[in-house]
């Protein structure tokens, strides 16, 4: 079934921000950009308790980078700017729920820019998009799961 989709995303329509290089990257801004981006998309206790955990022993590895921990010592904040924002942005509170997908058909979602896409937050439920059909739908997981073991028993 032809969907009408697009194969690409779009180009974004604004041009990229040039700025100066800065010789510091880290300090008081680099701080405030953190603290604002793990609020607005975790809220306070969810930040703290999850950068807390970014590249500690007992945590996970960054998102943000390969950037290879010391083997036998951990600082309060072991991530950079870049990292803490990943880490907001994989944990947001914002949810794309069923509501979303009965609202976007295939074709407009992909008219939208993959920013616009991963803003509007993660996958509440599996979800299916049926030969005959122009949305995502909602399954529950025992569908997902038997669908895949059929797709891959399938393979050989």
């Amino acid at each position: 079934m032809d969907r009408g989709t697009t194969e690409t995303t779009p180009l974004e329509r604004n041009r990229p921000i040039k700025a100066p290089v800065k010789k510091v990257a880290a300090g008081i801004p680099a701080v405030i950009s953190t603290i604002k981006h793990g609020l607005n998309n975790m809220g306070p206790l969810k930040s703290f308790i999850t950068l807390n955990n970014v590249n500690k022993f007992s945590g996970f590895d960054c998102p943000g980078c390969a950037w290879p921990d010391p083997d036998n010592h951990r600082t309060i904040a072991e991530f950079c700017e870049n990292g803490a924002k990943a880490v907001a942005d994989e944990g947001t509170n914002k949810k794309a729920d069923e509501e979303f997908w009965n609202k976007y058909s295939v074709k407009e979602i992909s008219e939208k820019s993959d920013y616009w896409l991963n803003s509007q937050g993660r996958l509440t439920d599996p979800m299916i998009l049926n030969e005959n059909s122009d949305k995502y739908q909602k399954i529950g997981w025992n569908s997902a799961f038997e669908l895949i073991a059929e797709t891959l028993k399938n393979l050989t």
